[in-house]
């Protein structure tokens, strides 16, 4: 064999062995995840039996931590019995993403379709009240392969108020049914967007350039934030006619809605010649770039300010191309969103 040959022998079997170890660890996050529901059944089921006692939880965990410290070590805690036990009661009765199983009769099949994600994101998801936004990060986490740490990073930006602040209410159950649903340019708009991850203060002074800049320093989080289906295509694109050349700050392409998305960014209040200048960019890829079995082109004014009547006023009433967002620095408050959902409301 020649040295390419003996090469790729040796990569296809490293490419063999670390398939399976990622196959085995999975079964084995599975097979955890399924036993501690398991053991979380069974500490309310005895609860509920010793009730009587209103000491009896608290004193008979601690007894159970003992007996299963000293039998495995390490990981069985009163905290992480509660834990459990807070587990199997938030998803004792949820339907999640294959709840229906066909296979009724084949419990340890049907809860393997029930658990999804590892025991970390199972505790991430618990802390969330709301049963909506619970079940559609859920959904989320397993469709874009979500690793722990953006499970919250995208649940610390609110991503689901977002989402909710550009929905009807139909659209709004959708999310907590079947996540993110990309079948319209509106589908696929947050307001505002969150980019804390370029590091820039709320109020500092920055021009245009130096957030693009931070932007394309960060383009896989910003890739995370735009959602599902976003690739990057080029940065200050020109486009040129009858002697104007005009520059487009970020050209993406969506894969799901097979569109175009071109975003400028503006710093500041946003203003109608700003709505009309990205009019003219979505025309121009329409008439000139996109190819006849792609869709229409859709245009997002990045911003930090808007007013919602100039938004209106500018674009035709029948637009669905064209949207103005704000973004943010900083993730906001509670309060904030709060805020932010009671104005739209007030406005639908």
């Amino acid at each position: 064999m020649t040295n390419l040959q003996n090469h790729n022998f040796h990569i296809q079997i490293v490419d063999l062995l670390q398939s399976a170890r990622q196959q085995v660890l999975r079964t084995v996050n599975k097979t955890m995840v399924i036993t501690y529901f398991e053991i979380g059944k069974k500490i309310v089921e005895e609860e509920q039996n010793g009730k009587e006692r209103a000491d009896y939880g608290k004193s008979h965990l601690k007894e159970l931590s003992k007996v299963l410290t000293i039998e495995f070590g390490k990981g069985f805690s009163v905290t992480n019995l509660q834990q459990m036990k807070k587990f199997y009661v938030t998803y004792q009765k949820q339907q999640t993403l294959s709840a229906k199983s066909e296979i009724a009769n084949k419990k340890q099949q049907t809860m393997s379709a029930k658990f999804e994600l590892s025991w970390s994101h199972y505790l991430t998801l618990v802390r969330m009240d709301n049963e909506n936004e619970r079940q559609f990060y859920e959904i989320e986490s397993v469709k874009n392969n979500w690793s722990v740490r953006e499970l919250k990073r995208q649940y610390d930006s609110a991503l689901y108020t977002r989402l909710v602040l550009s929905r009807n209410t139909e659209k709004v159950k959708e999310l907590s049914a079947k996540g993110q649903i990309l079948e319209k340019p509106k589908d696929a708009i947050k307001d505002p967007y969150i980019l804390e991850f370029i590091g820039l203060p709320e109020n500092s002074d920055y021009s245009e350039s130096d957030l693009e800049q931070k932007i394309i320093d960060k383009l896989e989080h910003f890739l995370l934030e735009l959602g599902t289906g976003f690739t990057f295509v080029a940065r200050q694109k020109r486009i040129s006619f009858d002697d104007k050349h005009f520059r487009i700050d970020l050209v993406f392409y969506n894969r799901i809605l097979k569109s175009f998305v071109l975003i400028d960014l503006k710093i500041g209040e946003l203003k109608h010649q700003d709505i009309g200048q990205m009019q003219m960019y979505v025309n121009y890829y329409d008439r000139k770039v996109r190819l006849k079995d792609e869709n229409r082109t859709i245009g997002i004014v990045l911003c930090q300010n808007k007013s919602e009547s100039v938004v209106e006023f500018t674009l035709p009433e029948n637009n669905e191309q064209i949207f103005a967002s704000r973004y943010k620095t900083v993730l906001p408050s509670k309060r904030e969103l709060k805020l932010l959902i009671a104005e739209k409301e007030s406005q639908r």
